[in-house]
């Protein structure tokens, strides 16, 4: 018999007040666990430990950004969740990151599925690490952000060398086909970025 698990209660997360200096012990008591997630911001720690579905739309969005950059030929560093730090002041772990050009220690695009706190309110601690981009996928939509000298602003089409091109409604179109079918939404989207640059 096969047991269906309820996708949204496998999902936990815990936000607490605290230092830089406990978040640091924190930091390093969990470091053999990666599925432990950790940010801090504004004396908030926050840890996070993502469900199946969360995961699932992580992998589904850096497939298919993966797939843009290889058939445009854009060299680049898929950097997954790491770790984004300035001392003392801000760390997270992004879902998906990628350094555009060339390997740095904070990443050109960072990608982060929201089911349980608002998007938005993140900017703040990506604005503190200096991130140029900012993604969020969020009741089915995505929303993308450029860090300007002002702070982000939200725009609809990515302003990053190299992914100035991507067709974002397409984008979003195989994002949610690629819940219940990868391959095709994979098959949808090359044929559509091939349309695009014939």
């Amino acid at each position: 018999m096969t047991q269906v698990l309820d996708r949204s209660t496998l999902e936990q997360r815990v936000v607490i007040n605290g230092t830089w200096e406990q978040f640091k012990l924190i930091q390093k008591a969990v470091e053999d666990s990666p599925q432990v997630k950790l940010s801090f911001f504004a004396g908030a720690i926050e840890i996070f430990m993502p469900g199946f579905q969360h995961e699932n739309f992580s992998e589904i969005i850096g497939y298919l950004v993966t797939t843009f950059l290889l058939m445009k030929g854009v060299k680049f560093y898929p950097s997954g969740s790491m770790t984004q730090e300035k001392t003392g002041e801000a760390s997270t772990q992004a879902d998906k990151s990628f350094c555009l050009g060339g390997v740095k220690s904070i990443p050109d695009l960072s990608i982060e599925i929201v089911y349980s706190s608002g998007g938005p309110r993140k900017l703040l601690k990506y604005q503190a690490l200096g991130v140029p981009e900012v993604w969020f996928w969020e009741d089915g939509t995505l929303r993308l952000y450029h860090l300007r000298s002002n702070g982000y602003e939200e725009t609809i089409r990515s302003e990053l060398s190299g992914l100035e091109t991507l067709d974002v409604e397409l984008l979003k179109r195989c994002i949610l086909m690629g819940e219940t079918n990868l391959s095709e939404a994979v098959q949808v989207f090359q044929q559509g970025i091939s349309i695009v640059g014939e």
